[in-house]
């Protein structure tokens, strides 16, 4: 009996972890839809990557001539998210890490250009944890 219990006990939270894990991310994904706000629209699906120590999670997007971009990262902690911005060729285009961490870049692209989006965790900040990158683009109606 006493083990059937256990049993039943662990199967409940063998069920509900996940639940978790999702509340989690899905109130990391307002925090960093909040940064996206008008006149930002968000581009899509967001980038993201359970990371720990030094790991470093890549992802690849294109950004399109003449539109206007806000990068976000966010975390469970502020500031801990170090992202890079790398053309094809790997020059970089623009670091996080040159600007105290800063959970947001705005630019606007001259010339559409295939890129590398790497992301780490800031080692000074935590060990482990999840990364979430999101881009935008601000509406045409907006730019004028």
């Amino acid at each position: 009996m006493k083990r059937s219990l256990i049993l039943f006990v662990l199967s409940i939270v063998a069920l509900l972890s996940p639940l978790k894990l999702n509340s989690q991310e899905d109130v990391l994904f307002s925090n960093c839809i909040n940064q996206l706000k008008s006149p930002y629209i968000a581009s899509g699906q967001p980038f993201r990557a359970f990371l720990t120590g030094t790991e470093v999670a890549e992802f690849h997007t294109t950004f399109f001539s003449g539109s206007m971009y806000r990068v976000v990262a966010c975390s469970h902690q502020e500031n801990n998210i170090l992202f890079s911005i790398y053309d094809k060729e790997r020059n970089l285009l623009f670091s996080n890490e040159h600007h105290e961490a800063a959970g947001t870049w705005d630019f606007k692209i001259e010339g559409s250009v295939e890129c590398i989006v790497e992301a780490r965790l800031n080692p000074d900040k935590s060990t482990s944890g999840i990364a979430m990158l999101m881009i935008g683009f601000k509406s045409l109606e907006e730019m004028n």
